[in-house]
């Protein structure tokens, strides 16, 4: 299971984060680029909706885990192939983008099942703490690789759009390779005893009753506040800024290093003022996070602002992932961790289609992004009446870790909950 950490998210940083400057380069415009990056997160949490099923009708969770490993794959390969032959359109770029997500999101909830039956509890924390050092290292090598590349392959005679392909292909050898690993693991319990499916009308009144649904409304409107700007910060950065590749890396990874760091020590401040209060921190700090790009474009002001936001987003979602996920019963994960993934791209592809639709009637100057990331933080305001109203639940966790999908420059990543790695007490 180390091995196949390494090499997914080896993937993850030479694959899935490029894509939309990918998309850019091509000459997709800023508006349709930035919907690169979460119209296919959509698709995918649509397909996946059919994982609890097909894991079901496999009767098996390994099996379900590896053909949607395969899947991105073929995803990757596909894309890497119509770049180098300069087949690709925006179509394709958007149905495998989709293809790709689709495996993403549909293995997670496997994985965190057949994981389960795999490491015994005693050594889990243990385990997963290094899995998850692991694969944030070789997010940060994908990243620097393909961020280099790009910024000095003209020295070499290679033209930059030409690199793309390289990086896709090696980002599908990473998954290949990890696959590979996946075969290799046994499959104690294929299906688990006490495995329940939550259908959605059950799930949907138990959210939206008392604090849970508060919490879920909250969640999902922050998030459609922050994706209104969030999928164009990329298309701003290289295109509006005319940021270096060089430059660009260095101003995502800080803020993905800055969120992993965190991360090893909000666990502690969880412990000390619990997991409300680290919210309520950590959700008037992010508020701010869209609206500061326009005061500034110079380097250092910017670099300042991604460690910012990488310390406040980590904040944000370990006190809502503990918050969510803590009542959640085990043999009920699999299923709640499938529908929560839907409801999360729906709502990130809500406000993706504010933001563009906003710089498509503005334009996609300065002003008209200025005018979008003072929308952006507007509307993270209009949360706080909700983030109050929840009380002071508290969760006092021993661990949880992240699984990281992908890496963003507003939010330093994209990640959902190692489920099986949560421990808790009230």
């Amino acid at each position: 299971m180390l091995g196949d950490g390494l090499a997914f998210s080896l993937m993850v940083g030479l694959g899935e984060t490029y894509i939309v400057a990918f998309a850019l380069a091509i000459g997709m415009t800023e508006v349709w680029s930035g919907w690169v990056g979460s119209v296919p997160i959509l698709i995918g949490a649509m397909i996946q909706l059919v994982s609890p099923r097909a894991v079901r009708y496999l009767r098996s969770h390994k099996r379900w885990v590896v053909i949607c490993a395969a899947v991105q794959v073929f995803a990757l390969w596909v894309l890497a192939l119509s770049a180098l032959m300069d087949t690709v359109s925006p179509v394709l770029i958007f149905a495998f983008a989709g293809l790709y997500w689709a495996g993403s999101l549909g293995t997670g909830p496997a994985w965190n099942t057949w994981v389960g039956t795999l490491v015994p509890k005693s050594i889990r924390p243990r385990f997963f703490a290094t899995r998850s050092r692991i694969a944030q290292g070789a997010v940060m090598v994908g990243l620097v690789l393909g961020g280099l590349a790009l910024q000095y392959s003209e020295r070499f005679g290679v033209a930059t759009v030409h690199v793309f392909p390289l990086l896709f292909f090696l980002a599908g050898v990473s998954r290949f390779a990890s696959l590979l690993f996946l075969l290799r693991q046994t499959e104690p319990q294929p299906m688990p005893p006490g495995q329940r499916e939550v259908v959605a009308l059950e799930l949907m009144k138990r959210f939206f009753k008392a604090e849970d649904g508060r919490l879920l409304m909250y969640m999902l409107l922050m998030q459609i506040a922050v994706q209104t700007s969030g999928p164009f910060f990329t298309p701003y950065m290289l295109g509006n800024l005319q940021l270096s590749y060089l430059h660009y890396l260095v101003l995502i990874g800080i803020a993905f290093i800055a969120k992993m760091v965190a991360l090893q020590f909000l666990g502690s401040a969880v412990q000390k003022i619990g997991s409300y209060k680290v919210l309520v921190i950590s959700g008037f700090g992010v508020i701010p996070l869209a609206v500061l790009w326009i005061f500034s474009d110079n380097l250092w002001y910017l670099l300042l602002l991604q460690i910012y936001s990488g310390v406040a987003w980590a904040g944000y979602e370990l006190a809502t992932f503990l918050m969510l996920f803590e009542r959640i019963p085990e043999r009920e994960r699999t299923s709640i961790l499938t529908s929560f993934n839907f409801a999360n791209a729906t709502a990130l592809i809500m406000g993706a289609l504010i933001g563009g639709f906003t710089l498509k009637l503005l334009g996609t100057d300065q002003r008209a992004y200025h005018i979008l990331f003072i929308l952006s933080s507007g509307m993270r305001i209009a949360t706080l009446p909700i983030l109050a109203s929840l009380g002071s639940r508290n969760v006092r966790p021993r661990k949880i870790m992240l699984r990281i999908l992908g890496v963003r420059p507003n939010t330093g990543s994209i990640d959902t909950p190692l489920v099986t790695s949560m421990r808790v007490s009230g």
